[in-house]
């Protein structure tokens, strides 16, 4: 299990179950590197519209397999623990409320 480092200063887990879930997908294959530094320095950071407690990260890949996406990685926040949920490739990133860049 690997534990990252978020913007905010937040641990978050990212087991090697839900890393491997992660890249199984083909468009995803070797984007563990991206995932970490969607965390780590994201572009953006929304908050999920459906859960209070899930936010989206959100790091622009100019180069995937499937061409330039922005890569969300979405991660669940509780009061002791925040852990990655899933990560995804996307053509934009989803409405919702900005808490990152902090303004």
């Amino acid at each position: 299990m690997r534990s990252i480092g978020d913007c905010f200063g937040r641990r978050v887990r990212l087991t090697e179950e839900r890393l491997a879930h992660i890249l199984e997908h083909p468009e995803m294959a070797g984007m563990g590197a991206e995932l970490e530094r969607a965390l780590r320095q994201p572009d953006l950071v929304r908050r999920s519209r459906s859960d209070f407690d899930i936010r989206l990260f959100y790091g622009f890949c100019a180069q995937t397999i499937v061409g330039g996406k922005w890569l969300c990685v979405v991660v669940k926040y509780a009061e002791n623990d925040a852990f990655v949920v899933t990560g995804y490739l996307t053509d934009k990133p989803k409405a919702g409320e900005d808490l990152w860049p902090i303004k």
